[in-house]
């Protein structure tokens, strides 16, 4: 493992390595993988939408893998209690005294299943955590990995019995990230490793290794904050979020967290892409998955069919790039 990063193309390069291993578990999704690394880059979480079956899960796994970080899942379902994710004092006869037992929580890439499943005041032990990056109880501070990274899914089609995360709380998360169906040469593909006897589904099993370290990962986020971003491009960057403000359609839009949020992704993803200041091409790219589950439609456009994608391919069209 490569401990540092070495620059805008060193960046490039170690980031291209993680791609590379986790493609050996992960067939496809390329776009996916690469929202989810840069939400890692700018320090966020991400919500992951899709289907069952789609390898939400296997990404996340795959990823920890090769970044050489812990891993724990939670299945948020209706009875889970928040001590159940961020952990409890526990009473020691042998000390007479009360020990912190940490929860899932305390890893360094959580995979929160389905957390649409629990009740609100389970998802706000969450997001607490997500938040400030800690655990108090009982008025003691227990602090969290500084690769701390949520990855919560949600399942986009069964609604049944579940909580759906408030304006609020879905705003915590930096972005959505749509994992797809696959195409159909990789489901092909798929079909034909397993065929072979490759098990897909553990990121151990096909070899993938860890290729950048925890010390790494944390160079690449401050070389990715210290991207440069001028004037005319951050104004845009308001524009955006002013816009979806008082559009038509929307009855909440961005609020100035949100375009810190695409500014954060902008400069991942310049980063990435071994560049040391973002483009208007940067922003445009990182708008859908910062600002589409951020927004609040009208009731009168959600009964027209409008979907939160539509109203933001509408704002780009509209917005003036700078030059």
């Amino acid at each position: 493992m490569d401990p540092n990063a070495g620059g805008p193309a060193g960046a490039h390069e170690a980031i291209d390595r993680v791609r590379r291993e986790v493609a050996k578990s992960v067939v496809g999704q390329d776009a996916a993988v690469e929202l989810a690394l840069a939400t890692m880059l700018a320090g966020g979480h991400a919500l992951l939408e899709g289907v069952p079956g789609v390898a939400k899960t296997l990404l996340v796994r795959a990823l920890a893998r090769s970044l050489d970080l812990s891993f724990r899942r939670i299945q948020f379902t209706p009875d889970l209690m928040p001590s159940d994710v961020t952990g409890t004092n526990v009473f020691r006869m042998s000390t007479s005294e009360f020990a912190f037992v940490p929860g899932p929580v305390f890893t360094d890439l959580l995979l929160a299943d389905e957390i649409n499943r629990t009740p609100p005041k389970t998802q706000s032990a969450l997001l607490e955590a997500m938040q400030e990056r800690c655990v108090t109880l009982d008025g003691v501070a227990h602090p969290l990995s500084e690769s701390f990274t949520v990855f919560a899914t949600q399942n986009p089609i069964e609604f049944e019995g579940t909580y759906i995360l408030p304006e609020a709380q879905r705003d915590r998360f930096l972005v959505r990230i749509r994992v797809e169906y696959p195409s159909a040469a990789e489901e092909d593909s798929i079909l034909a490793r397993y065929d072979r006897g490759e098990r897909l589904d553990s990121p151990e099993a096909v070899g993938v290794a860890p290729v950048l370290s925890a010390e790494a990962l944390r160079a690449l986020r401050a070389e990715a904050s210290a991207v440069r971003s001028e004037d005319g491009v951050r104004g845009y960057i308001r524009r955006l979020s002013e816009a979806t403000r008082r559009h038509e359609w929307v009855l909440v839009g961005a609020s100035p967290r949100a375009s810190i949020a695409l500014l954060s992704l902008a400069k991942a993803l310049a980063r990435i892409a071994g560049r040391e200041f973002i483009t208007p091409d940067d922003v445009q790219r990182a708008a859908p998955p910062v600002l589409e589950h951020r927004l609040v439609l009208r009731p009168e456009s959600e009964i027209e069919g409008v979907t939160p994608s539509e109203v933001v391919r509408a704002i780009l069209a509209e917005t003036e790039v700078p030059r």
